[in-house]
């Protein structure tokens, strides 16, 4: 349960890339919380000078990618004493960065893309890893400056887009099959989303139409597939999740290949929460209306940082 008399501050905003999601999910995630009788405030983020509410009991963690999901946040927030939601300090920089995260995965025996670290310091160079392959950012969320790359011609290029948002790049073999997302909450493995862009793959466009003009995606929740394959899927995404040693909760991505092969892509620990993001579409076929959530992450992440 939560006290009646404890303040949540909805952190939301935060000075990355993904701010105006971060908004549109803090202003869900307050809302809801408000619904449920919480004392509840939210908290626009929009710099790494965080100021909180005098007497905040709880930081309710809503920002997205950079500061909020890369361990800055959680730094600052553990040096005050204030609890917060989600990822710990540790966790939240490992799942972010990409790179450790993979390196996390390769030692706990996660089915995952074979890859490569590609240092462009010098200069944007070519994987060894042959095309199709894909071009990563290691740390940047909501597939910022990825591509896909399906053409020697069109590997330069990439790699030199990639290269703005850092040197060590990761490249993953590129794995064709279906897009789906598995939501974790208290170490259980939740109904698998499976993400259906109407055109090319899942990237900001096709995530938040609402926000670039892109043409969307479809979502079926639970995914069509046979219980074998379920339970395989749903296995891999949690062995992930607990490589990564997140805690509370996550969304984590999984690609499916022809074959019925999963293979774990990332752990997203501030995943979207609107009434309509995947994570919530998870909880919803796994009986958890969308307030229940909210108030679960919160609840569950006081029990493990007031101990």
């Amino acid at each position: 349960m939560i006290p009646d008399n404890l303040l949540i501050a909805v952190l939301m905003g935060g000075p990355g890339s993904e701010r105006e999601v971060s908004l549109a999910s803090g202003k869900a995630v307050l809302k809801a919380l408000q619904a449920a009788g919480c004392n509840a405030v939210g908290v626009d983020v929009t710099s790494t000078d965080l100021v909180l509410p005098e007497g905040t009991g709880l930081a309710y963690n809503v920002i997205h990618g950079t500061f909020g999901e890369d361990g800055q946040l959680q730094s600052i927030l553990e040096e005050r004493g204030i609890p917060y939601t989600g990822a710990g300090l540790t966790s939240s920089r490992i799942a972010f960065d990409k790179n450790l995260a993979k390196e996390k995965f390769l030692a706990a025996g996660v089915p995952t893309p074979r890859s490569e670290i590609v240092d462009v310091s010098g200069g944007p160079r070519l994987p060894f890893i042959p095309v199709p392959f894909v071009v990563k950012p290691p740390r940047e969320g909501s597939s910022v400056g990825v591509t896909i790359v399906k053409e020697e011609a069109q590997a330069l290029p990439a790699m030199e887009t990639a290269a703005k948002y850092g040197n060590d790049i990761l490249v993953e073999s590129f794995v064709e099959g279906k897009e789906l997302t598995v939501g974790i909450l208290d170490d259980v493995a939740m109904p698998i989303v499976h993400i259906a862009p109407r055109d090319g793959f899942y990237d900001m466009s096709n995530k938040y139409p609402w926000l670039s003009g892109g043409v969307g995606s479809d979502y079926y929740c639970p995914a069509d597939l046979d219980a074998e394959t379920t339970r395989r899927v749903q296995e891999a995404a949690l062995a992930g999740h607990r490589a990564l040693g997140v805690e509370v909760y996550s969304r984590v991505d999984v690609l499916l290949d022809a074959d019925g092969n999963p293979f774990v892509l990332e752990a997203n620990t501030i995943p979207g929460m609107t009434e309509t993001s995947l994570l919530p579409k998870s909880a919803a076929a796994h009986g958890i209306d969308f307030t229940s959530l909210c108030l679960r992450i919160a609840e569950l992440s006081l029990a493990i940082r007031s101990k």
